[in-house]
């Protein structure tokens, strides 16, 4: 069984041999081919050479495009800053949609130029190098994420309760701009399209069920639609909104390690494989390799029936690499 048909298994919740290995890698990766990271994030034949030497060094089963959440906001019209070995930001204190009205005139982006059609090359080149033999991951931001990008998330948070409209009117742009990035990604060759919407933990149950949750869910609904899978990444701490993510029917579903797998577990269905919820500094950088594989058989039993082995989000680019195999280690332990 390749990488591929692993996570393949997995997802269809069929015998896999071993636990899948999907952590999420940027920094890490730029490191590990020695390249700084702004190239990383704009040139994706950098970014795809890294992640393909990442996931041969350290077992991984796929291979990824995420970058950094500026992408469909720097071909917005976003003011992004650029840094040589740090990832693009979005300028907050210059957001694109300071004036609200803006939106009235604003165009969604065609995924065939800028800074998304570097992504969808970066797919392209994926398939040419691996084929079926890793699965491969695209990336969009969520509905939440992308208006905290182009709006400014502290103006966003009051915008719920001064100006609903608006935001309902920010979340229909961003829902087309995300459906037409990820089209261009499936139609590229993915296997998986990775939704970020890390803004979404930042609002209660009540703002998530009333504005975030609707659109999420039409936009998971047109992933579905294109043949594709889509793995749900929320950093932080989602335990009051994970009755509502049950109802989502995501694929993949990554957990932060403030978050209980086993809450996490009882709120979504058997049918979602988990994934995390390792700390990402505590448990996996500044820990040793006996912990990790200890914590991972405390991840799997409490995510069974499927699980997805990774850290709560992104494994921090100064890891030592021994602590990065025991992830493979632990995915090759027997129960």
């Amino acid at each position: 069984m390749n990488p591929h048909e692993r996570v393949t298994a997995m997802l269809e919740g069929r015998s896999t041999g071993r636990v899948p290995n999907m952590p999420i890698t940027m920094m890490f990766a730029a490191d590990q081919l020695g390249v700084p990271y702004g190239e990383y994030a704009t040139n994706c034949e950098k970014l795809v050479e890294a992640q393909l030497l990442t996931a041969q060094r350290f077992g991984f089963d796929h291979v990824s495009v995420i970058s950094d959440p500026a992408c469909e906001a720097s071909d917005c019209g976003a003011k992004i800053q650029f840094f040589d070995d740090q990832p693009p930001a979005i300028d907050e204190t210059a957001p694109l949609l300071a004036d609200k009205t803006t939106l009235a005139s604003l165009e969604v982006p065609d995924p065939d130029q800028g800074r998304m059609l570097n992504r969808v090359k970066g797919v392209e080149l994926f398939r040419q190098k691996v084929g079926s033999e890793l699965f491969i991951e695209g990336w969009i931001e969520g509905p939440c994420a992308e208006a905290a990008d182009l709006r400014g998330i502290n103006h966003l948070m009051i915008d719920f309760f001064d100006d609903p409209a608006f935001v309902r009117d920010l979340f229909e742009f961003n829902i087309e701009m995300a459906t037409r990035f990820a089209q261009a990604q499936v139609d590229a060759g993915v296997d998986i399209v990775g939704l970020g919407d890390a803004a979404a933990s930042l609002v209660g149950p009540q703002i998530y069920e009333e504005f975030v949750l609707p659109y999420e869910r039409r936009l998971i609904e047109k992933l579905h639609g294109m043949g594709t899978r889509v793995r749900l990444h929320i950093c932080g701490n989602i335990t009051a909104i994970l009755p509502h993510i049950g109802t989502l029917g995501v694929d993949m579903l990554d957990v932060d390690s403030m978050v209980s797998l086993a809450d996490a577990r009882e709120a979504v269905s058997h049918d979602v494989t988990l994934a995390g919820n390792i700390n990402p500094v505590e448990d996996l950088r500044n820990s040793t390799p006996e912990k990790i594989v200890a914590d991972i058989k405390t991840c799997r039993a409490q995510s069974a029936p499927r699980y997805i082995a990774a850290a709560g989000c992104e494994i921090p680019r100064d890891t030592p690499d021994e602590n990065v195999r025991a992830i493979l280690t632990a995915c090759e332990q027997e129960d």
